[in-house]
C-alpha cells in the first residue's frame, strides 16, 4: 500500500501515532537499552555502584504514564514530571539525560503535517521559552546529576534568563544532550538511527544491534559524562577502544567481542569507574527514533 508524499512522490503508507503509541516507545527505548550488554552500563546481574538494574527498570515503567498523558503539552513540563515521576521510585539520577533527549521527540511525533520527523522536531525546539527552561532547571535539581560543576552563564542553581534552546546552545561544547538539543539531533538522526536501522536490516538480533550502535555513537563523539568527571583524554582514549572494538568485527566476530569485554572490563575496573552514560542516552534516542518510525509505517492493524 502506497500513499502520496506532500513532495509528490509516493512512498509507503503511515498511520497517525498516539499519545499510547508514543509513551510505549518510550518506555521500550528505556528497557531495550537497559537489556543490552553495552560495556561500562548496567544490564541485568551487571551492576554499578549506586546504579541498579531494579532502579533503571523501575524508573523505564514510571515515565510511560507520565508521557501517556503530558507528550503532547509543554517539553518542560514533561520533563520535570517525568522526573518527578521517577524520584517517588529512586533516589538517584537514573534517566535526566534519557527523559530530557525523549520529551522533544515524543512531542515531533504527535505533530501533524507532512514534515518528516527530524523536521517536526526543529519546530518544537524552535518553540521552547523560558517557562520550558525554569521546568527543566527544577528537573536537573530535582533529579541532581553528578558532575554538573558551575558554570558562568544560565547555571542550573538559578533562575533561568533564556528560552531552553538558548541555553542548551551555551552548553553545547560539553554536554551531549544539550549538543543534540542545539543541533537538531544530529547524532540521534545521522548516526544512532541510522545505523540501528541498518544493524537490523543486516539481520543482526536487536540485543547486538544496540551493542554496535551504542559503540558507533561512542567511537564517533567521546562521552561526555566520562570528560566531564575524569577528563577529555580519558574520553578519548574510551572512544578509541569502541572503535578498535568494531574494527575487529563487533559483536559478530570473536575478537570483536573480546575487544567490546575488555573495554568494559577497563571501565569498570577504573578507580573511579567511568560510565559511558551520555552515550547511553544518545543510544536510547536512536532507539525510540526507530520504534517510532517503525510503528508510523507499520500498516494499521500490524
Amino acid at each position: 500500500m502506497t500513499t502520496r508524499r506532500a513532495n509528490g512522490r509516493s512512498g509507503p503508507a503511515t498511520r497517525r501515532l498516539t499519545p499510547r503509541l508514543v509513551a510505549a516507545a518510550a518506555e521500550a527505548a528505556c528497557l531495550l537499552e537497559l537489556r543490552a550488554e553495552k560495556p561500562g552500563n548496567v544490564w541485568r546481574g551487571h551492576e554499578r555502584p549506586g546504579l541498579r538494574h531494579r532502579d533503571l527498570l523501575a524508573s523505564a515503567q514510571a515515565i510511560e504514564p507520565v508521557f501517556l498523558r503530558l507528550a503532547r503539552g509543554r517539553v518542560g513540563r514533561l520533563v520535570l514530571e517525568a522526573v518527578r515521576a521517577t524520584r517517588r521510585h529512586v533516589t538517584t539520577n537514573t534517566n535526566l539525560g534519557i527523559v530530557l533527549l525523549l520529551a522533544p521527540l515524543a512531542k515531533a511525533a504527535l505533530l501533524r503535517g507532512p514534515v518528516d520527523f527530524r523536521g517536526r522536531l526543529r519546530r518544537v525546539l524552535e518553540g521552547l521559552d523560558v517557562q520550558d527552561a525554569r521546568d527543566v532547571y527544577a528537573a536537573i535539581r530535582l533529579a541532581r546529576p553528578g558532575g554538573l560543576g558551575r558554570v558562568g552563564q544560565e547555571d542550573v542553581r538559578r533562575r533561568p534568563g533564556r528560552d531552553l534552546l538558548a541555553i542548551m546552545r551555551l552548553a553545547a561544547g560539553r554536554d551531549a544532550v544539550a549538543r543534540e538539543y542545539a543541533t537538531g539531533y544530529e547524532a540521534t538522526f545521522e548516526v544512532g538511527a541510522p545505523a540501528l536501522r541498518r544493524l537490523r536490516t543486516e539481520g543482526l538480533d536487536i540485543g547486538p544491534a544496540i551493542v554496535e550502535t551504542f559503540l558507533i555513537l561512542l567511537a564517533a563523539s567521546p562521552d561526555t559524562l566520562i570528560a566531564r568527571r575524569r577528563g577529555r583524554r580519558a574520553a578519548t582514549a574510551v572512544s578509541r577502544a569502541a572503535a578498535k572494538a568494531l574494527e575487529r568485527g563487533g559483536t559478530r566476530t570473536p575478537e570483536g567481542r573480546q575487544a567490546i569485554l575488555h573495554l568494559d572490563r577497563k571501565l569498570v575496573r577504573s578507580r573511579p569507574a567511568m560510565n559511558p552514560g551520555a552515550t547511553a542516552d544518545l543510544t536510547t534516542a536512536a532507539l525510540f527514533v526507530w520504534l517510532v518510525e517503525s510503528a508510523a509505517t507499520r500498516p494499521a492493524g500490524g
